[in-house]
């Protein structure tokens, strides 16, 4: 209530975080959930359409001497396709992820029939988790379906980056959905039986479980998976293969496989990484990447990518991401016999993988802060190992790589810069060659 005093309102005269804090009483979890929600949609939508007013300009910047006009309006253009759909894709997905919510329970009844069906009780918790763990999977693919085709299909066809055949596309549907369902119930029914039998303190064993599963992922996930929709091959004997393998035995890289994978079939953008723990790592490298880079320019950017490693920021990363894990799951053993938390929701009853599920969408005000701020030590890396490339003489050349990669792959020329801190991992080119060619100078 507010009470008038002197015809003014009494609550007008409290302290602004007061009013706050009585705003939030007020609100049940579900009330706060959607109010969050659509805040997050607006600043997005804010951001979105900054960066959209820069893919408008059609005169190149003076300051971008390394793009021609033409490669200038092709980019713009690219981006401007992106930025547009994404308006409408956004807005979709907001009014779908609300809707959603409102049916929430009825997908969790509907789930619990379907479990009944196939002879199932309705104590079978495990069980009527995995089914609404596909329900909600299958319903996403469907809805995510015409979205995908047309990014796959007219965007991406027409500014020449689409390599992907339908049955290509059909194929990746499928082996998606199995994929879930042979690793997901298994996670999920393990993860819950933890859960269930380890009584307040059930996330450390939760958190060391995942762990261990996210490390074996890693590890058998280029023989096991990605041969599952790419071609893996080792990289022809020649020039580049000799040189790439004296690039990694001088800085002490334990090089055990270079490899090429064919990107080109589903598109024409290009990559290139590594992987594995220990003593056995491989080199992947795209082949678009190949054809869109010279050999040395390769060499620059495998200088780039051994800085990562050198700088251990791959396994300062993975600690980051266990340490997060653990606090979810921590937090989530506080709140998981909330009872008005599921009531708010629409749940009578308490489902773990429900309280979990609610747990990360209340959670998620967090993880945005959490998001932001692993862009800005994201970018700090990548500018440490710009100076690593830099070091083993590579400046000129990783210039010229990332300048042509951004040509290759229409990559935004004038990024606004609330935009690109709040969604980029990777600091916008001018930035970076700046600070190489500043490294560049205080190395000679």
């Amino acid at each position: 209530y507010q009470r008038r005093v002197h015809g003014e309102s009494q609550l007008g005269l409290l302290p602004s975080n007061l009013h706050l804090k009585l705003f939030l009483f007020i609100m049940n979890w579900f009330e706060f959930y959607v109010v969050f929600s659509f805040a997050v949609y607006v600043f997005e939508t804010y951001l979105s359409y900054r960066q959209h007013q820069k893919f408008k300009v059609s005169k190149r910047p003076v300051e971008l001497i390394h793009v021609s006009d033409e490669d200038f309006a092709k980019a713009q253009a690219y981006g401007m396709d992106k930025s547009s759909f994404a308006f409408f894709t956004g807005f979709c997905g907001m009014i779908k992820s609300l809707i959603t919510l409102f049916y929430f329970p009825v997908l969790w009844s509907l789930s619990a029939q379907l479990a009944v069906h196939f002879g199932f009780s309705l104590d079978h918790e495990k069980t009527i988790s995995c089914v609404f763990m596909l329900v909600t999977q299958v319903v996403d693919t469907i809805y995510d379906l015409p979205f995908s085709i047309y990014s796959t299909f007219v965007i991406e066809e027409r500014h020449g980056f689409n390599r992907t055949t339908a049955a290509t596309f059909v194929s990746d549907l499928f082996k998606v959905l199995v994929l879930y369902i042979v690793i997901g119930f298994p996670i999920l029914s393990f993860v819950l039986y933890i859960i269930q039998a380890s009584g307040p303190h059930f996330y450390v064993y939760v958190w060391a479980f995942m762990v261990v599963f996210q490390i074996i992922a890693i590890i058998v996930y280029p023989s096991l998976i990605q041969p599952c929709f790419d071609k893996v091959t080792p990289l022809e004997e020649g020039e580049l293969k000799t040189k790439i393998e004296e690039l990694a035995a001088s800085l002490k890289f334990p090089l055990s496989g270079l490899y090429t994978i064919d990107g080109s079939k589903r598109s024409a953008h290009s990559n290139a990484y590594f992987y594995g723990f220990f003593k056995s790592k491989r080199i992947v490298l795209f082949d678009t990447l190949l054809k869109q880079v010279s050999d040395a320019e390769i060499l620059a950017v495998l200088g780039h990518e051994l800085g990562h490693w050198k700088m251990s920021h791959t396994i300062k990363m993975i600690a980051i991401r266990f340490t997060h894990l653990f606090v979810i799951f921590y937090l989530f053993g506080q709140m998981i016999n909330n009872e008005a938390m599921y009531h708010d929701f629409g749940f009578d009853d308490k489902p773990v993988f429900i309280g979990l599920t609610i747990f990360m969408l209340l959670f998620s005000p967090v993880e945005h802060v959490l998001g932001f701020l692993m862009n800005v030590y994201s970018r700090h890396c990548e500018f440490e190992a710009d100076r690593f490339a830099v070091k083993l003489g590579y400046a000129e050349k990783l210039e010229s790589a990332l300048i042509a990669l951004q040509k290759e792959n229409k990559g935004t020329v004038i990024p606004d810069n609330l935009y690109s801190a709040y969604h980029h991992t990777h600091p916008p080119l001018l930035q970076r060659l700046d600070a190489m060619r500043k490294a560049a100078a205080k190395t000679h």
